[in-house]
């Protein structure tokens, strides 16, 4: 590691400056120059003097297969051009401190006591059972000071928790482990804290793709060793943006509407003799439709039609773009937003129908898609509130954005694919 004086000389430098505009962009160099200098400045003033070293773990976009990955099913993802970043400092005790920007107080969690901790705040619970995650996993574990900020929206399907977790593993990995923790270890590490000690019912998805970096191709039939393929396709350069709409609503309450997806879809699964739908067919649900209508219901069997579907989609979308057919791409997107909105039916709540945020930016935004003669939307992550992605082009990205603005008054954000994943800065810029 080096001296806060050091990394701050580091940063001033053409080396630092090539990397940064590769991982943000040339637009936001100076912003994010000047992001991680305060960075620095603000762990000094907590935290003292001494060695730190740089760290960043990207927000994730969800482009196809929505809800498959729990099922053992496919996902084409991204990391994105949005992150949790943290200055940070090994320690000898055995104490992990952490404070977040815009959050009071700070998250200590000694690690001698790894088991779940009854009333303990959601944070200092991940970071505790990500520590437990790398001693059952065999990697070593160890005290560090750190300071934390993000511009991931919390609670809105770009998976913010996925990133601080990546964030955390990334850290012990470099302190600790050698940086021997890969995208996988780290992913499966995230979605044990999350399990176990968060109680949250989460797949690999959001882990996998805030770890990995790039634009990716994502296979869960084995979940201890997910098939990652990198799709070489640049949107920007192909003249579309990706923009995420934020539609007013939240994540924070929607454990249960979450569970119940893979939930019913399992019980589908069961039902036909099988632990997950990933190996079934459409056709089984057909043989079999009456009395899995009767026992698991409608809502069931239709969430298990849109899995076979949207899984068979990801094949197609990733082939599309690295064939270049940007036109059958879009075609599919809108197919797998059907599938969510009409079959998944992760759209909005039906325990709160007089709300629904994300069905009315769906409706707008096809409309206003259908006027401007290209382009598609759909549904974004987990659902029930939060966000939807729409892909359109370049030039007419701000424009939406201002429509979107107008109309329900939230904001989009238009994001790039990083093809870094989460990782020590450090290692990057130092020449």
């Amino acid at each position: 590691m080096l001296t806060i004086e050091q990394t701050r000389e580091l940063l001033e430098g053409q080396h630092a400056a090539a990397f940064m505009t590769e991982l943000y962009g040339e637009d936001q160099l100076q912003e994010q120059l000047t992001r991680y200098s305060g960075l620095l400045d603000t762990y000094q003033e907590h935290y003292g003097s001494g060695e730190v070293a740089l760290f960043s773990a990207p927000g994730r976009s969800e482009i196809g297969g929505n809800h498959t990955d729990h099922n053992h099913g496919k996902v084409l993802a991204a990391s994105i051009n949005l992150d949790t970043i943290a200055a940070a400092g090994r320690v000898e005790e055995p104490v992990i401190t952490i404070i977040s920007e815009g959050y009071p107080g700070k998250c200590e969690v000694d690690l001698r006591q790894l088991e779940p901790a009854a009333g303990e705040s959601p944070t200092c619970s991940l970071i505790r059972g990500i520590a437990a995650g790398c001693v059952e996993a065999g990697y070593k574990i160890g005290g560090f000071n750190a300071y934390v900020t993000s511009n991931v929206l919390s609670a809105s399907g770009l998976s913010s928790s996925a990133s601080f977790e990546m964030l955390v593993c990334s850290i012990l990995s470099a302190f600790y482990n050698e940086g021997a923790l890969d995208a996988v270890a780290m992913s499966q590490i995230g979605k044990y804290a999350e399990n176990r000690f968060w109680n949250k019912p989460s797949g690999l998805l959001d882990q996998m793709a805030c770890a990995y970096g790039g634009l990716v191709a994502i296979d869960f039939e084995d979940p201890a060793q997910p098939a990652v393929t990198g799709v070489p396709y640049d949107f920007r350069g192909s003249g579309y943006s990706l923009v995420i709409v934020s539609t007013g609503g939240n994540h924070a309450d929607l454990t249960e509407d979450y569970a119940a997806v893979p939930g019913e879809m399992r019980e589908v699964a069961q039902m036909l003799g099988r632990d997950m739908l990933r190996g079934l067919t459409p056709e089984d649900v057909y043989r079999n439709m009456e009395a899995l209508r009767e026992r698991c219901g409608d809502r069931a069997v239709l969430r298990a039609l849109h899995f076979f579907a949207e899984n068979d989609r990801v094949d197609e979308e990733a082939q599309a773009l690295e064939q270049g057919n940007m036109i059958r791409f879009l075609e599919l997107i809108k197919e797998s937003g059907n599938s969510s909105w009409k079959w998944l039916q992760n759209c909005y709540r039906e325990s709160d129908v007089r709300h629904q945020g994300i069905t009315v930016a769906l409706a707008i935004t096809e409309n206003y898609l259908q006027k401007l003669g290209t382009g598609a939307c759909r549904v974004h992550g987990g659902g029930f509130a939060g966000v939807i992605l729409t892909i359109l082009p370049v030039e007419e990205a701000r424009a939406y954005a201002q429509f979107i603005e107008k109309t329900i008054g939230t904001r989009s954000y238009i994001i790039q694919v990083r093809q870094h994943g989460a990782i020590c800065l450090n290692r990057f810029l130092v020449q």
